[in-house]
């Protein structure tokens, strides 16, 4: 069959005269080659809906868990600011809002050295001399490919190198192309060493003749984030003018917290593991927050708003957005003398002050607009007041104050609104970076909409939706043709909208599970037309047919969604009860899925996705109770009678884990049994429920396996984790 132009529209027609035909007319090798044809796209279709069905609710459920978050880390923002400094509960976070630290880098020098650590003759792993080399750095990517492990003294050698490199670099990279050497982007890359190896496999090596741009989201979610940073980094030192590296909203150490990065380190480095995670906190500060090429595409991980400016964001002292989830204070004096560093902290050793706090910003967005789509989830914020109670009711208190029931919009408005004024008792001039940190955190956290406008994003938590329109502001404002982001993950690790003036690369394949998506990175030469290759780098992948591999994920996909519901089985009953009046215990699958929604704010197309998750129902009508006990969840088995407790733990298993890390403030993977009560405290206040004392002392006794009145949270939290069957059995199921 000819591939002409002509021969393709003279097949169209011959297509279209068979169909019009009588099927009597039509001869038996054609009608049957037309049924098969039918059949397929047929089939073809119905997996292209399970696959779409899939993939909305891995990323609702990952953005809900990044908004939880940025929620939890709003409500220690909000203690820091209203709580007194010698509060205990305040005292519990304050180290992680020890930003702006009074130490001179030299200070710091002397913290990070490494010379007292000794490589014992034993060591069999990598050695590296510095200044580092090409053939070093590539001996790095061997060894970790072999699962070889660099030794901390090495480690920290390293990481210090970067450091004092990266302070020296500008907010804003510029690079430029020429006739013999494409320039190679890359996006997130979670931990997926096998993806970097990958690419490096197919594409080369950095180095002076091939440049690379690697766009943010190193760490987190995968094993190896630690090598993937140390691979990076030995190339950047040898290549600074070649390998460019922007930050990505997970080079953040509040954010490694939950998503196992700071996990990971303290795991393979126990007894440096803590110094280097501040270093790292160091270098993640100083990371560029952007790269030019040509002075026509801009590359950064997240995106743009409607009052972007590249020229502001070039003057920003970057390093002081330690965390892009709260804006530091400025140091000003106050009355009393002293400066806004010893009020938040920055000197471990300063003693209480007797003044209450009052925070200036929360959100980078107002909503007064028009949202997205329906407003998944909320973002938490406080109100000032002074503290006259105790802890459980003053957020109480604060809370009804606050109006946290409200809308987002309105309680931003109710905050620029109030009165500003300091209070006199307190004696404080607070004021934070407010354009400077909108500007980062826009770039960190913003994701593109095909609507024109830019509203909040509400579904992350932070950032913003932003339009075509913004697109084509932002690009003719500064004379650019093209943006390039990471940041959220794509099917095929690449995708154009805005037409085609925004252009998403990622490069983790397999992200959310084995065939749910493939990784990509672009080759861009000095015409600035961007080229793709795609991958996978699971071999597994390659063997499954586009059947299994669809019905691999969805079962990963509904395995985690049934862990979900379950965990929220309480309010899921109390929501279906109100269609049940007469409780008999059945509702219609309407009122199921209207229910589904109000509890769970995903936004799935629940109606869609009713016959992986119901099975029989009785003329129409769902068996709720019988439902929840056919989900095929295992729970932990635990002597623990306190239902609600436990509840609490499946929901809000990974805040819980987030907490533990930062009252471990030691690294030492245990809590003592004060420590666990305190976690529980905190976390009953910010989600606002009783949790008696005692129910939190026999959960304490209860894992305290050895005896030894101390907790290991990793063996507590694989204790109480949910663990969800398979609905879908066999590779092949139709439905």
């Amino acid at each position: 069959m000819t591939s002409s132009p002509t021969g393709i529209t003279y097949c169209k027609c011959l297509c279209v005269v068979i169909c019009s035909l009588p099927t009597l007319l039509i001869p038996p090798a054609m009608r049957a080659a037309l049924l098969i044809q039918r059949w397929y796209r047929q089939y073809v279709a119905r997996l292209e809906m399970r696959r779409r069905c899939t993939w909305n609710i891995f990323q609702s459920i990952e953005y809900a868990g990044e908004q939880d978050q940025i929620k939890l880390y709003n409500f220690f923002g909000y203690l820091m600011d209203h709580f007194t400094p010698a509060s205990s509960e305040r005292n519990l976070i304050s180290h992680i809002f020890r930003e702006n630290n009074i130490c001179h880098n030299v200070d710091w020098e002397r913290y990070f050295c490494y010379k007292s650590i000794e490589v014992p003759e034993l060591y069999s792993g990598p050695h590296l001399s510095f200044p580092i080399t090409c053939s070093n750095a590539a001996e790095l990517v061997e060894a970790f490919k072999n699962k070889q492990q660099l030794h901390s003294r090495y480690v920290l050698q390293l990481l210090g190198e970067t450091w004092r490199l990266l302070r020296i670099l500008p907010n804003i990279s510029q690079i430029s192309t020429c006739h013999n050497k494409e320039i190679t982007i890359c996006g997130d890359l979670h931990g997926h060493l096998e993806d970097l190896l990958l690419v490096f496999y197919k594409n080369g090596l950095p180095s002076s003749e091939k440049p690379y741009v690697f766009n943010g989201d190193f760490v987190d979610r995968g094993k190896d984030s630690l090598e993937i940073l140390l691979i990076l980094f030995s190339f950047l030192l040898v290549y600074p003018n070649d390998v460019h590296l922007n930050r990505g909203n997970h080079e953040d150490h509040i954010v490694n917290l939950r998503y196992g990065f700071t996990k990971e380190v303290l795991g393979k480095y126990r007894l440096h593991g803590k110094k280097i995670l501040k270093l790292l906190q160091k270098i993640f500060s100083w990371l560029p927050l952007a790269t030019v090429i040509d002075h026509k595409v801009l590359v950064l991980h997240g995106g743009i708003s409607d009052t972007t400016d590249l020229h502001l964001i070039s003057r920003v002292d970057r390093h002081k957005y330690v965390s892009a989830l709260r804006p530091p204070k400025r140091k000003r004096q106050n009355r009393s003398g002293m400066t806004d560093s010893d009020l938040e902290d920055d000197d471990p050793t300063a003693k209480s002050v007797d003044s209450s706090r009052r925070r200036v910003h929360s959100l980078t967005h107002s909503s007064s607009t028009g949202t997205r789509h329906e407003v998944q989830r909320r973002s938490l914020q406080g109100l000032n007041n002074r503290v006259t109670c105790s802890v459980e009711e003053e957020l109480k208190e604060r809370r009804r104050q606050a109006g946290l029931s409200q809308s987002y919009g309105d309680l931003r408005n109710s905050l620029t609104n109030s009165d500003s004024d300091p209070d006199p008792d307190s004696g404080e001039l607070l004021e934070s970076y407010g354009d400077e940190w909108k500007q980062i955190v826009d770039m960190l956290w913003s994701d593109p909409m095909p609507q024109d406008g830019c509203v909040p994003n509400e579904v992350r938590g932070g950032g913003c939706y932003w339009g075509p329109d913004v697109t084509e502001e932002v690009l003719r404002r500064h004379n650019l043709t093209l943006l390039i982001r990471s940041h959220e993950c794509k099917q095929e690790g690449y995708e154009f909208c805005h037409n085609r003036r925004v252009l998403t690369i990622f490069s983790a394949s397999n992200y959310y599970e084995v065939g749910s998506n493939r990784g990509a990175y672009i080759r861009m030469g000095p015409d600035l037309v961007p080229h793709f290759i795609q991958y996978q780098a699971n071999r597994a992948t390659r063997a499954l047919t586009l059947r299994q591999s669809v019905g691999r994920t969805e079962r990963s996909a509904l395995r985690a969604l049934r862990e979900k519901l379950f965990a929220h089985k309480s309010d899921l009953i109390s929501s279906f009860q109100e269609y049940d009046p007469e409780n008999t215990g059945l509702i219609s699958l309407g009122h199921w899925a209207g229910a589904m929604e109000a509890v769970l704010r995903l936004g799935l197309p629940w109606r869609v996705l009713r016959s992986q998750l119901v099975g029989d129902t009785l003329d129409g009508m769902l068996d709720y109770h019988l439902w929840f006990r056919e989900l095929a969840i295992t729970e932990p088995n635990t002597e623990l009678s306190n239902a609600s407790l436990l509840e609490t733990m499946y929901k809000h298993h990974s805040n819980l884990e987030t907490i533990f890390r930062i009252i471990d403030t030691d690294n030492s993977g245990l809590i003592s049994f004060e420590e666990f009560r305190q976690t529980w405290k905190l976390l009953s206040s910010h989600l606002q429920t009783e949790i008696s004392d005692e129910a939190i002392s026999d959960l304490a006794v209860s894992i305290d396996f050895n005896k030894d009145g101390s907790i290991d949270i990793n063996e507590f939290m694989e204790a109480f984790r949910l663990v969800g069957g398979d609905l879908l059995q066999n590779e092949g199921d139709p439905h």
